[in-house]
């Protein structure tokens, strides 16, 4: 994506302002509550993310609180943005003083599984939560379900899935232990 916004009746009604009125509700209805914005392909680096940090900016300018960030984190198998990138991004927008998220992480691949697919996956896998652990204000790292026999990925994804640590059978598959090795700051 470029940066720009998405066509919905908000931002072509009030513009980028309906995140002021939203977040600015958010916080007189609690105003201990932390405020995310959360969206998707904010791991790729480049125009998306430099337009987040432009808004977080513009936000905190008209005195509109927002904490974190989170990254949605969809990736597909062999197609992870790298180590370098990853925390690159992260960086830039924890630089605007919010904190980083990992908000949905899953990691798809093309069907039928196979031993270098999961083998790949393993080291994506890796690679996005040794990311995290390098941003110091990275917060935390959550993925979108536990078992592909939960994943939404089959049924908006024709032919992908297998995108969670553990597979239908509720069993780990090594994206699991590759999660296990990023937490512990081991390179898979």
């Amino acid at each position: 994506e470029d940066g720009t916004w998405r066509t919905s009746v908000f931002s072509t009604t009030i513009g980028e302002y309906f995140v002021d009125i939203a977040f600015r509700a958010a916080a007189a209805a609690d105003p201990d509550v932390g405020l995310a914005a959360n969206d998707y392909n904010l791991d790729y680096g480049g125009a998306k993310v430099t337009a987040y940090v432009d808004l977080v900016n513009r936000l905190k300018a008209r005195g509109v609180k927002i904490t974190q960030v989170g990254s949605q984190a969809h990736l597909i198998v062999g197609s992870v943005p790298s180590y370098s990138t990853l925390v690159t991004g992260f960086q830039s927008l924890v630089a605007t003083g919010v904190d980083v998220a990992i908000t949905e992480l899953d990691i798809r691949m093309t069907l039928p599984v196979t031993d270098a697919l999961l083998a790949q996956q393993k080291k994506d896998y890796n690679t996005v939560i040794r990311a995290c652990m390098a941003v110091s204000r990275c917060i935390g790292m959550t993925i979108w379900a536990y078992s592909d026999y939960y994943s939404w990925i089959p049924s908006v994804f024709s032919g992908q899935g297998a995108a969670l640590p553990w597979d239908e059978q509720l069993k780990p598959k090594p994206a699991f232990y590759g999660i296990v090795d990023g937490l512990n700051g081991i390179t898979d």
